[in-house]
């Protein structure tokens, strides 16, 4: 089995709030640690909820804090959002807190609605200057040079580990073209996942971050016991799901065995859809659905996105799905 890594969004869960939230980020992550996983995540969303990690580049101080082996990065940062300098020192500062240890996979979505988008100051062309921000970011990384008027301090010479993210063909041949490594959301974005894979193999570039192409993709997991207990707890993220696509976002709910069977034809289909990279069910359950995702789309890393209600539910799940790091 490739090796496996953790996408944690910090959920906010019903009846809990974000402190409790962020506190059971850093206790999973501390598990993830010990189960051999080889990243922990975060991803940047605002003004959602049942997310706790819009702050992403603080949490990921606060995770990496709490751990002392595993890489703890962003998966990821919506840099259009952001200035490219100021990314630059933050993750400088975290490489330089936690040393080989910092990711950070950037994104161009705005990762919120467009109210937010425009509280946060995005331009609506943000979008536009992602593949020269880009650059701009991976100059701030390099060792300083003659002539540079601007330089990240800290960052200059640190040469954080970058990757793209990507839930379309466009992030795949920037990806390909830049000669780096490659995330796609096939967790809950797999349409394009297989275009795209193809694409990015087909055209990419080696550059002196990577030699050959190297792609990591999402997959929603929910591993427990008994295949009846592992999609009980996948109805709290379909709950989840289909609130966020009504328009009403909200912290993670409780499972509900009966909620498939209440959905409506649409909201069934879009389920099937948009969350068909779900493996949920027993340990040779999990087992057989990672292998079989790895088999038909060549991935060279997995990374687990595990959406349960209940904290011991989700590092027993976690738990359950580590089994092929050993073999």
């Amino acid at each position: 089995m490739v090796p496996l890594s953790t996408l944690d969004l910090a959920p906010i869960i019903e009846g809990g709030d974000a402190a409790l939230a962020l506190e059971r980020s850093r206790d999973l992550a501390r598990h993830a640690e010990r189960l051999g996983y080889q990243r922990f995540w975060l991803a940047e969303h605002h003004g959602m909820p049942g997310i706790a990690s819009a702050a992403t580049a603080v949490v990921i101080g606060h995770v990496a804090a709490g751990t002392s082996t595993i890489r703890v990065g962003a998966g990821g940062i919506m840099l259009p959002n952001h200035s490219p300098l100021v990314i630059a020192e933050q993750f400088g500062t975290l490489a330089s807190l936690f040393p080989g240890r910092i990711d950070l996979g950037l994104g161009r979505a705005p990762g919120s609605d467009q109210l937010t988008a425009r509280a946060l100051r995005r331009s609506p062309l943000a979008a536009e200057t992602f593949p020269a921000d880009v650059v701009e970011l991976m100059d701030y990384f390099r060792p300083p040079h003659s002539g540079q008027a601007v330089r990240a301090v800290p960052g200059a010479g640190l040469d954080v580990p970058i990757w793209i993210l990507g839930s379309s063909l466009f992030g795949a041949e920037l990806a390909a073209e830049l000669g780096l490594p490659y995330a796609f959301a096939s967790h809950f974005a797999p349409a394009a996942l297989m275009p795209a894979l193809e694409l990015y193999r087909t055209r990419f570039k080696p550059s002196a971050r990577l030699e050959r192409p190297y792609v990591m993709l999402g997959v929603n997991v929910f591993a427990a016991e008994t295949d009846e207990e592992g999609r009980r707890l996948f109805t709290s993220l379909q709950q989840a799901f289909v609130n966020l696509r009504r328009g009403h976002p909200g912290p993670l709910p409780p499972p509900d065995p009966g909620f498939p069977a209440r959905l409506t034809p649409a909201d069934a289909h879009l389920i099937r859809e948009m969350l068909s990279c779900t493996v949920a069910g027993s340990p040779d359950t999990v087992r057989r659905g990672l292998e079989a995702f790895v088999a038909r789309t060549g991935a060279d890393e997995l990374m687990l996105a595990s959406q349960i209600y209940d904290h011991a539910a989700r590092l027993r799940s976690y738990e359950l799905a580590a089994g092929p790091l050993s073999t």
